[in-house]
């Protein structure tokens, strides 16, 4: 009897365990219909498939080094951009004022509507302080305040702003102020951001700001300081984060361009109208780290060739790599092709560093990194003795 008990009692347990399994695959189910074959062991998505649910309306991720386009959606629809704007009134600024320049601010930069750090009219505040209350708070006042100092008016920086995405070939880009707030005029899409993004990162301050949690800056006319705080939560919460905007209006929604850093690897991540924007770009990003690798294709000193010298002390010369050779490429691809330039030979002088030449690494035809190849010593030209060259006088 104890044993048919404990028969009893074990047969109940599985079906309970099976019960409840078949209850936990369906509340997965029920939030997400794309995981309804997975089997109940897998109840956390892979990176893959969290991007194939993501909230936002338009979004794109991009390989830093390269700019290839690693996950797109709706990528090159039209769409508002609210303060994420700002990335451009930035590089503007950044191209086209030192950060010591001080400002006084115009009445017409007081009293923006949206976030703001209270300039007054009159006050005097650098370049600077301006661009971390832009990129780090927000301010739309710093905003305007930048714009009228620059452009003249707002409609005047609007057009410098228009001015440098025709420069970066932008077609579906327009601005209309410094500052993102809502106007039928006023658009990009996620390809066009993250565009102006890439490039803005490419500037060390613009980089240096937007990474930057937290700033304090005295006032210059009056006692006290303000604090800017920078809204990305990404910073906080994300391994690698190191930039770089929000924004948000009611017409253009949630909005948010990311960056993020990770053993050499460094992804951009766009969303346009993005309601659950922080957890889309956790699973774009982890998308991303999840597919590409940084990998060493060649070590210091490992392709040596010997190139023939003509009219040297020395007949030949010895040429090799001197730095490490990385690149970003997929992982699991075959290894890339190397194609080796040099010419057949050289005429001597040849200095010691002189680049001779260069190895080519190549994955599907497309050139993945270039690394010089140079001479290791120097070889001189050969000095000939003038009674042996009269013989043939």
């Amino acid at each position: 009897m104890p044993q048919k008990r404990f028969i009893r009692s074990l047969i109940l347990t599985v079906v309970l365990a099976v019960c409840l399994c078949s209850v936990a695959c369906r509340s997965v189910d029920a939030h997400n219909t794309t995981q309804s074959t997975l089997p109940c062991s897998l109840f956390v998505p892979t990176a893959e498939q969290q991007t194939q649910s993501l909230s936002a309306h338009s979004a794109i991720l991009l390989e830093m080094s390269s700019g290839e386009t690693v996950y797109q959606k709706n990528a090159d629809e039209r769409m508002p951009m609210a303060s994420t704007t700002k990335i451009m009134t930035a590089l503007v600024a950044l191209e086209n004022s030192e950060l010591s320049r001080v400002v006084t601010v115009s009445p017409d930069a007081v009293g923006v509507e949206g976030s703001s750090i209270y300039l007054f009219a009159g006050e005097r505040i650098t370049m600077e302080d301006l661009l971390y209350a832009l990129l780090l708070s927000s301010a739309n006042d710093a905003a305007a305040a930048i714009a009228i100092e620059l452009g003249g008016s707002i409609e005047g920086f609007a057009d410098m702003m228009n001015g440098r995405a025709a420069q970066m070939g932008l077609e579906n880009t327009h601005f209309t102020n410094p500052h993102g707030l809502y106007d039928e005029q006023h658009y990009t899409t996620a390809r066009e951001l993250a565009a102006i993004a890439r490039e803005a990162m490419q500037n060390v301050t613009f980089a240096s700001i937007v990474s930057t949690y937290k700033r304090t800056a005295p006032m210059t006319d009056a006692d006290g300081a303000r604090l800017f705080v920078n809204h990305n939560k990404l910073l906080r919460g994300y391994e690698g984060a190191c930039g770089i905007k929000t924004g948000y209006t009611k017409k253009s929604g949630r909005c948010l361009v990311s960056c993020a850093e990770r053993d050499g690897l460094a992804f951009l991540c766009v969303t346009l109208d993005a309601p659950d924007d922080w957890r889309d770009h956790a699973a774009m990003l982890d998308h991303g780290f999840s597919l590409y690798e940084n990998k060493t294709l060649c070590s210091s000193g490992e392709l040596k060739f010997t190139l023939p010298v003509i009219s040297g002390e020395q007949n030949s010369v010895s040429v090799a790599n001197v730095d490490d050779v990385r690149s970003v490429i997929p992982k699991g691809e075959i290894e890339p092709e190397i194609v080796i330039e040099l010419p057949r030979f050289v005429f001597a002088d040849v200095k010691q560093g002189q680049i001779l030449g260069y190895a080519v690494y190549k994955l599907d035809g497309k050139e993945v990194a270039r690394c010089p190849l140079v001479a290791q010593y120097s070889v001189q030209r050969k000095i000939y003795n003038k009674r042996i060259l009269g013989i043939f006088g």
